[in-house]
């Protein structure tokens, strides 16, 4: 009784805790710096993103102002692979020591610089700094809740509309309510003489450093880098000299830029003068805890909302198990093997007919085998990196330690594959076990690299910092072959090793027809079906992933995908087992296949989710930025068919060797 109680306790307290790290829990991930009054503050510039085209950029592609030694950060694999591409900047801080109308550099625009940053404009880049391993962050009131804020990554390069002095003003207000300006070229389209769009520069940036001081020791931790971005068409008296002193924004006369009332156009020729203004604020916020702000989802009731929904689903199908389970294993076994009518027999038990062709080897058993071991890969990635996550070790200040993390284990995990193909491959009494790892190893790891080799190359093409050098891609080659491969073979030498799994049941020498099915057990019809509850439990938790990836949004609620990952494994295993009973029942024993096909058909509904969410919620234009989405969705889509195509697997597998073990065969 202590015992049952004991386990109990346990049970809740496990789910407590996933409870408690539903919004998000981290490790800082690096060592806190202090620093004193003066101190020099390293502002790095990382790459120029946008949402629009899906296509980074190193920070100074454009003709930005530059230090006089550009300096490049070391990155590590996954940060390569984002295309980040970290360097210093020309901005210089002190801490605690606050700017006013710095200069950083005066840039007359020719041709080529001009277009190069109307370009970047129309496809609403921004610009990516980061400070203490901070990133730049512009805040943004939500206009449905009082107070609230949410962070936008980085701030645009510049903005495009319709203007004319007579709305000067109004121009101004909605720069220096700069959250807003998106609304801002179908006001001027009211409010303006001019018709002819131009395009403007955020050349003033005004930059909010806030930090936590110790009381004790009087240095302080950075717990916030904030900055808001103005469009100022600087004004001096006399020659251009490096002590000109600005007009429009003057530290000595105390005048400060605080709006847009005259912005900087960007044309050929036109003189672009930068400056920046840095402010220090001290914070309530303590250093460990300085992420918070930036993963805190003001939304969470939609993450609780899925998490129920799915659950539901996950109830509807335990009760159907449950009720197989018991008819199955109490009443149908019982009545087989006290051998009552014939009549009866035949009626409730049709799935026993069938006891001698069940466990008869698919056709292409060796693609099969492939296959789940690919899966279990897969799932033994997934699973250890969301314990990870879950323990806080994979931290967001650690840039690419998520990505890198899926590849170190994709390619240890690798042991595991090789072991499950081999076992299933000797269960179907295979005997070239070399051949079945080497197809193992290579088959899914090829068909993604050619895929993403393509893509590769349209973005070499657009001469996008997203494009892996050719040094990290002989990299993830060595990676494969010098890691991946001899594990793959290590784990299926030992699996094959093993003696094989014996049959509950003798399979007959000649096959058993199967009788012609209803149309509701047709393979084709039974395995679209069987995919929508899989993806039903999953698709609202998408939804944000999808936001996280392609419209670069914080994301770090492991928690709440560590749930929807169990419930998705508990679906995936129950709608396959129900399925796989009504055919049985209807004397169809052809499961193999069908099982890894039901549940795997989930990944064919996440490629039209994501279709759909291309053309609803994404402003893409480009046909290479089309390509590289579709093509990157196709790479997750195929993912996910193999890791729950292998789920629906094992959980079929398991229940056919059960239930078949169960009864009494003569």
């Amino acid at each position: 009784m202590a015992g049952h109680r004991f386990d109990v306790a346990w049970i809740f307290s496990l789910v407590a805790f996933f409870f408690l790290r539903a919004h998000c829990f981290y490790l800082p991930g690096v060592a806190p710096e202090d620093f004193k009054k003066g101190d020099p503050l390293l502002v790095k510039v990382n790459k120029l993103t946008s949402t629009k085209t899906q296509l980074p950029y190193s920070y100074y592609y454009l003709p930005f102002c530059r230090p006089e030694h550009i300096v490049h950060s070391a990155e590590n694999l996954g940060e390569v692979l984002r295309g980040d591409r970290i360097e210093n900047s020309p901005y210089v801080f002190k801490m605690r020591e606050p700017q006013m109308c710095n200069i950083v550099c005066r840039k007359i625009l020719d041709k080529k610089a001009a277009k190069a940053f109307k370009e970047k404009i129309d496809d609403e880049y921004r610009v990516n700094m980061i400070l203490d391993n901070l990133p730049l962050v512009v805040p943004i009131r939500r206009p449905d809740q009082e107070n609230a804020v949410v962070y936008q990554y980085g701030y645009h390069v510049g903005l495009r509309g319709q203007y004319a002095g007579v709305s000067a003003r109004l121009f101004g207000i909605y720069l220096e309510h700069y959250y807003y300006y998106y609304h801002f070229c179908h006001l001027m389209m009211q409010a303006v003489l001019s018709k002819e769009e131009k395009h403007f520069i955020h050349n003033h940036l005004t930059f909010t450093v806030k930090y936590h001081k110790d009381p004790l020791s009087g240095s302080a931790r950075i717990v916030g880098f904030e900055v808001k971005p103005f469009s100022v068409k600087h004004e001096y008296e006399g020659e251009w000299n490096e002590k000109t002193r600005l007009t429009t924004c003057d530290p000595h006369a105390k005048r400060a830029v605080t709006s847009s009332e005259s912005p900087q156009e960007v044309e050929e020729k036109k003189e672009i003068i930068f400056t920046y203004d840095v402010e220090f604020q001290e914070s309530d916020i303590k250093w460990a805890s300085r992420w918070d702000t930036y993963l805190l989802m003001a939304d969470d009731q939609i993450h609780w909302f899925s998490i129920v929904n799915s659950l539901m689903i996950v109830l509807f199908l335990s009760g159907m198990v449950a009720m197989i389970m018991l008819r199955t294993l109490y009443r149908d076994i019982s009545k087989y093997n006290q051998l009552e009518t014939q009549e009866e027999a035949q009626e409730e038990t049709g799935w026993k007919l069938v006891h001698g062709d069940v466990f008869r080897p698919p056709a292409n058993s060796d693609l099969l085998c492939v296959y789940v071991g690919t899966g279990v890969q897969f799932f033994g990635m997934i699973l250890v990196m969301m314990i990870f996550a879950l323990l806080g070790f994979l931290s967001p200040s650690n840039r690419g330690g998520l990505m890198t993390a899926m590849l170190l284990l994709w390619v240890f995990m690798g042991l595991f594959a090789g072991y499950s193909s081999a076992r299933l491959y000797k269960l179907f009494k295979g005997t070239e076990w070399k051949k079945i790892t080497l197809k193992t190893a290579f088959m899914f790891p090829a068909t993604v690299f050619a895929i993403f080799f393509v893509l590769n190359a349209l973005i070499w093409g657009q001469k996008s910092s997203g494009a892996v050098p050719f040094g990290t891609m002989f990299g993830l080659v060595l990676l494969w072959f010098g890691i991946s491969v001899p594990l793959v073979f290590v784990g299926s030498y030992f699996g094959f090793k093993k003696p094989a799994t014996e049959d509950p049941v003798k399979t007959n020498k000649i096959p058993r027809q199967i009788p012609e099915q209803a149309w509701y057990i047709n393979p084709a019809f039974s395995i679209l079906i069987g995919g929508i509850l899989p993806f039903g439990a999953v698709f609202i938790e998408l939804f944000f992933i999808l936001t996280s990836i392609w419209l670069h949004q914080f994301y770090y609620i492991f928690g709440f995908l560590f749930i929807v990952f169990v419930i998705l494994i508990i679906t995936c295993a129950e709608i396959t087992v129900v399925l796989c009973y009504f055919q049985l029942c209807s004397e169809d024993y052809l499961w193999w296949w069908r099982s890894y096909l039901t549940s795997g058909s989930s990944a064919f509904y996440l490629f039209l989710y994501a279709a759909f969410y291309f053309f609803t919620k994404l402003e893409i234009t480009k046909p290479v930025s089309g390509a590289l989405y579709f093509g990157y969705m196709l790479i997750i889509s195929y993912s996910f068919f193999v890791l729950t195509g292998t789920i629906g697997f094992y959980a079929c597998f398991w229940f056919t060797r059960l239930i078949y073990s169960s009864v009494k065969i003569d």
